[in-house]
């Protein structure tokens, strides 16, 4: 394993990826995979602002899925556990704050820019998203309790945009934007969900309906959007111990909305 980056290699790896003053950057971030960098996730933070100016905008998710008991985090917490011990855990589960409650399953990254001074978080129980920059309350309004990743949420404000998604040492499989291209193509499946809130500080449980995410075939269908855009349109470099690309949101998800609606069956209602 080489040195650790220091800010000067990771500005020049965003400035070769085609990172520029005044962008708006949804960024999935794997550090663990990128390698070692001089002052942790916080140089990074650091790297994507002074990338984006000072008009520029940096998003992530701080997706809460701990305070859910329809999560695939909760089974497998609660897997082989009998009913006592089941229920135990879904009483310690705390309701969802959106100035308190952590995102240790975004990376530290993501809880970076989440408890970073003047940091912006959308009010989503379980999909909520955190920003830093001008444009953060007006891409994180509105974010409907019942709508995880659709027209209203942030990733339909991120496509309004024209914003760019950073992917620092992830793959597509935890490209967050397709998820709009599931709400986009016809008959999308929906699910139940349930979630721990606290409105008017009262704890309980809320169950909503909302459309069944899976990002099951993520990986392929990422795999699809590189074969069929044309050149230039993902860029990539090494980054450390990992590739790193920069996608144009809208072109991401309008290819989605079409290979999702040919590859999954609608449901008929």
């Amino acid at each position: 394993m080489g040195d650790p980056l220091d800010g000067d290699r990771l500005s020049a790896a965003l400035s070769a990826l085609g990172v520029r003053p005044g962008d708006v950057l949804l960024v999935h971030a794997s550090l663990r995979v990128v390698g070692p960098v001089s002052g942790g996730p916080d140089a990074v933070l650091a790297a994507l602002r002074r990338a984006v100016g000072p008009e520029g905008t940096v998003v992530v998710p701080s997706f809460t899925p701990e305070n859910s008991d329809t999560s695939p985090q909760y089974r497998a917490r609660v897997r082989g556990l009998d009913a006592k011990a089941r229920e135990a855990v879904r009483a310690s589960m705390a309701p969802f704050d959106p100035a308190l409650t952590p995102a240790p399953s975004m990376g530290a990254l993501a809880e970076t820019v989440r408890t970073a001074a003047g940091a912006e978080r959308s009010g989503h129980p379980q999909t909520s998203f955190a920003a830093l920059g001008p444009a953060a309350g007006k891409l994180l309004a509105g974010h409907r309790p019942d709508c995880h990743l659709g027209e209203d949420s942030p990733l339909a404000r991120l496509y309004e945009a024209d914003a760019r998604i950073l992917q620092l040492g992830t793959g597509y499989d935890t490209c967050t934007a397709f998820h709009l291209g599931e709400y986009r193509r016809p008959g999308p499946p929906l699910r139940p969900y349930r979630c721990v809130v606290s409105p008017r500080g009262v704890r309980q449980w809320w169950e909503y309906e909302d459309v069944a995410l899976d990002d099951g075939d993520f990986a392929a269908l990422g795999a699809a959007f590189e074969e069929a855009a044309g050149p230039g349109v993902v860029r990539t470099v090494p980054l450390g111990s990992a590739p790193c690309r920069l996608v144009p949101l809208r072109a991401a998800v309008d290819f989605a909305t079409g290979w999702l609606t040919e590859h999954r069956p609608a449901i008929a209602r």
